[in-house]
């Protein structure tokens, strides 16, 4: 019995540290309250529990105890609702919405972050039964680390998209009030007194994919929706309720596949806005692989 409370107790500890390290607040802010982090590490702590329990169960023969891991896994499921519904009521006084896309992508995070802490809590479990605390200690900060790096944390647009500055003006085919930002078109300015301001404190840039790849995860309304999200998020924004001229817009050149973004920022820097938009995640629902196929492949010749 005290080996099995010290591999029940390697394995808690373990799942827990590992569900803390992957639960960061960014500059989104969610979860951003103590009852945010209350509800998750709680989760993390069931999902931790039942992570270390399965190797006592197995080695007692007790394959019933081990079904409770379906019964999380049905659990688990509702904490993707539960993100989405409150990310959605929360999507209501949002001046540039995250959009839905978003949404579900950060719904699914929340849900998947609790498996990693039942295999990270198993690993150490495992290991403590069947070789040494040392071990399990050891293993475990490398599991954790791997999760980290490269399962906790997906592509940006920086990895897929080069992004340049482009200042936005006025003026296509003899229309003076038609913004434009290179050759795309934004959005017709009426009031002079609007067009002025825009001129001086509106910044633009090209967001052109390296690739086919990238020009049709860019082509996607919930990926540019984000951009514009985490952009506001970033630099702000001057945009008010009723007020369309200063609402940031990203719209795409339909011959190039290059979207022109425009925003009125709180912060003129055009150095922050570029690194902002490259650090907007590229959204699962997003991605799309056309060069991964022999059509794909045919057009891009």
């Amino acid at each position: 019995m005290e080996q099995y409370g010290l591999t029940l107790a390697v394995g808690i500890v373990v799942g827990v540290l590992a569900r803390i390290c992957m639960l960061r607040s960014d500059y989104r802010h969610f979860p951003g309250y103590p009852h945010g982090y209350v509800t998750h590490i709680s989760l993390g702590f069931i999902a931790a529990s039942l992570g270390a329990v399965a190797v006592p169960a197995l080695v007692e023969k007790e394959f019933t105890a081990v079904t409770f891991l379906a019964l999380a896994a049905q659990q688990f499921r509702e904490i993707r609702n539960m993100e989405r519904e409150t990310l959605t009521q929360l999507e209501e006084n949002e001046l540039v919405p995250r959009g839905k896309d978003l949404i579900e992508g950060i719904a699914r995070v929340f849900e998947s972050r609790n498996y990693l802490v039942i295999a990270a809590s198993l690993q150490a479990s495992f290991i403590t039964y069947f070789f040494d605390v040392k071990w399990a200690i050891i293993s475990s900060a490398i599991l954790i680390w791997i999760f980290m790096r490269y399962l906790a944390t997906g592509r940006v647009v920086g990895d897929i998209a080069e992004v340049v500055p482009s200042k936005p003006y006025f003026g296509y085919a003899g229309y003076k009030t038609l913004l434009m930002i290179d050759e795309v078109v934004i959005m017709e300015v009426g009031l002079k007194e609007a067009r002025e301001k825009i001129l001086k404190e509106s910044l633009g840039v090209i967001i052109k994919p390296k690739d086919d790849n990238a020009r049709a995860t860019l082509h996607n309304v919930g990926q540019r929706q984000a951009i514009l999200h985490t952009v506001a998020s970033l630099v702000g924004t001057k945009r008010e309720i009723g007020e369309l001229e200063w609402s940031p817009i990203a719209r795409k050149n339909i011959d190039t596949g290059e979207i022109a973004l425009f925003i009125v920022p709180n912060e003129p820097d055009i150095k922050a806005l570029i690194q902002a938009v490259k650090l907007t995640p590229v959204l699962e629902s997003a991605r799309t692989t056309p060069l991964e196929s022999r059509p794909g492949k045919m057009a891009a010749d």
